[in-house]
């Protein structure tokens, strides 16, 4: 081989040896480059104001409880200092899932925004000049808009106020206070009228293992007078639902309407187990849960979704709810 010859073969040797390592330098990168993943952002617990670190000097501080209401809907309670003074806020709503960070809810024709990140929520509405509505729920001209921090640990229950659930409805100039506060470890349901013309209700019930996710009020058979609706759920894991009704007689008084649990209706209890979700349809009652298979595991039904409308019925001088439509899809 001539010396020109050798030149040119090692020249196209290195040119050939230098395109192999750039190549598998390349690959050695696609291969080691990181895989970006999701995560979840946890929305769930309990955020305070900034007073809170002080709530032992004797300031006012507000707390914000998010619980899971279903798969894209959160409860969020807003509960103040009460050990003190009169509470200053109380605020219940459901608020429905708009993106992994953001929440909302529609009251009185406004919407109100919760915004989370990994340690705050918040709490503003979505037109600037509907801020109004957020200081409808406290006194002394408290909001209860703002940021408030999440906590690590349990939330302070001494100081909190007791009132688990508060709602105010009204209708053809009858209305109705539902509460329940938490004393000696039960749940107590209060519920009085204001605007009957011969007795006002006002009872308390004993509800233990229950808390009221919801209440609505509509003259449901039409007959001039409100019925009143209250919906509960289990404290056990599986969430059993119930309703508490109640009619208004003439506009003079009220009294019980019957609800028949779904674990004892054997017309609608197959496969069932909790988390129901209660509504008002028109003149009727809408109730729908996922039915479960044998064998499907914790939180995995297989068996769709069951959907039971209830209709008012009047038997000798009660009433009662009575199923009047079963559909699954």
């Amino acid at each position: 081989m001539t010396l020109k010859k050798h030149k040119t073969y090692l020249t196209i040797l290195i040119l050939f040896l230098s395109f192999n390592c750039k190549n598998e330098t390349k690959e050695t990168e696609i291969k080691t480059t990181p895989i970006k993943t999701e995560v979840t952002l946890d929305v769930i617990g309990n955020y305070v104001s900034k007073n809170y670190s002080k709530r032992n000097e004797g300031f006012d501080w507000i707390a914000v409880s998010v619980t899971n209401e279903s798969a894209n809907n959160l409860n969020i309670s807003i509960r103040s200092r009460a050990d003190k003074k009169k509470p200053t806020c109380t605020f219940n709503t459901v608020a429905t899932k708009i993106d992994d960070k953001t929440y909302q809810s529609e009251i009185e024709g406004k919407t109100i925004l919760f915004k989370f990140n990994n340690t705050e929520i918040n709490i503003t509405p979505k037109k600037e000049e509907d801020q109004n509505i957020l200081y409808f729920y406290c006194s002394g001209g408290v909001s209860i808009g703002g940021t408030y921090s999440k906590l690590n640990e349990e939330l302070d229950q001494t100081q909190i106020d007791k009132i688990q659930f508060s709602k105010i409805l009204n209708i053809q100039n009858v209305g109705f206070n539902i509460s329940v506060t938490r004393e000696k470890n039960t749940n107590l349901l209060t519920i009085f009228t204001f605007g009957l013309e011969v007795k006002e209700y006002n009872e308390t019930l004993n509800i233990s293992n229950e808390k009221v996710i919801n209440a609505e009020v509509e003259d449901f058979d039409m007959d001039g007078s409100p019925e009143l609706f209250i919906y509960t759920e289990s404290l056990s894991k599986e969430k059993y639902g119930n309703v508490y009704a109640f009619s208004v007689n003439n506009k003079k008084s009220m009294s019980p309407i019957y609800f028949e649990k779904t674990l004892t209706n054997n017309k609608i209890n197959q496969g069932y187990k909790g988390n129901d979700t209660f509504t008002l349809i028109e003149q009727t009652l809408g109730q729908r849960f996922p039915i479960y298979k044998q064998g499907n595991e914790e939180n995995k039904p297989s068996g769709g979704i069951r959907q039971v409308l209830y209709k008012l019925v009047k038997e000798s001088s009660a009433k009662k709810l009575v199923i009047k439509k079963i559909t699954e899809y």
